[in-house]
């Protein structure tokens, strides 16, 4: 899996948060047996940012949690 692959699943998991306007990831949304697979996109998607492949606000913006 690839950042870009990684960032279109991680996009399935981005809940409103509610009253204060902002979003956040929730994993409580992904069906028990593919929880593994959105934690590894998780997991490559630290590592871009960490690595500098992406940088954390494009991630933000490109998986929809920028606001």
């Amino acid at each position: 899996m690839d950042i870009d692959q990684a960032i279109e699943m991680i996009k399935n998991a981005v809940k409103h948060t509610g009253n204060i306007d902002q979003k956040h990831i929730d994993l409580t949304l992904i069906p028990a047996d593919q929880r593994s697979l959105y934690e590894k996109a998780l997991a490559i998607s630290a590592l871009a940012i960490k690595d500098g492949t992406i940088t954390r606000d494009e991630f933000l913006r490109r998986a929809h949690l920028d606001g």
